[in-house]
């Protein structure tokens, strides 16, 4: 595995090693010794996958507190546009955003840390997305930041009347500063 930093505190891009032959291929997708020594224990709990076509846009979402999750993220299918925030008020990259395609045919994974917002669109016809959490889903801690929030200006790669969102995120209010 070929761990990357992001321009964002505790974010990582993390490129497998894929080994192929004439049968096909194989690529070790998350081995606990490696990570834990380039990026410290993270207690995954749970798999989570959603299936999406063209033009959806799910997120930006993060949850608070003590239910506040770190991500493993990958593609299984199709191609993704993966969006971040980190929103720790205490971090040198406060507020800032990072932007990076995830597929299938890459396979690289984004590791995204607690207190970090996390969106994705899809840019293929439809994507298949697996990611990893390290704390249970808490309907109570749960906070938000708009696609369209104009204080951040994502570039979702999807043109407007394209854009499939669903009201919930996005009605989040907009974002303020801690």
């Amino acid at each position: 595995m070929k761990y990357t930093a992001t321009p964002l505190k505790d974010c990582w891009l993390i490129t497998p090693q894929l080994i192929e032959d004439k049968r096909g291929s194989f690529m070790e997708a998350f081995q606990k010794e490696s990570f834990t020594a380039q990026i410290g224990l993270v207690n995954f709990i749970q798999d989570n996958e959603a299936q999406s076509s063209y033009g959806v846009i799910r997120g930006l979402h993060f949850q608070e507190g003590s239910s506040a999750q770190a991500k493993l993220v990958r593609v299984l299918q199709g191609r993704i546009i993966d969006i971040v925030v980190d929103l720790r008020p205490s971090s040198t990259t406060y507020m800032q955003q990072f932007r990076i395609e995830l597929s299938a045919e890459n396979k690289q994974q984004l590791f995204v840390p607690k207190g970090f917002a996390h969106g994705y669109a899809v840019v293929s016809e439809c994507a298949t997305v697996l990611y990893k959490v390290d704390a249970p889903y808490a309907p109570k801690s749960e906070g938000g930041i708009s696609p369209r929030d104009l204080q951040f200006s994502f570039d979702w790669e999807i043109p407007l009347e394209q854009q499939q969102i669903n009201d919930r995120d996005l009605n989040w209010p907009k974002y303020v500063k801690a």
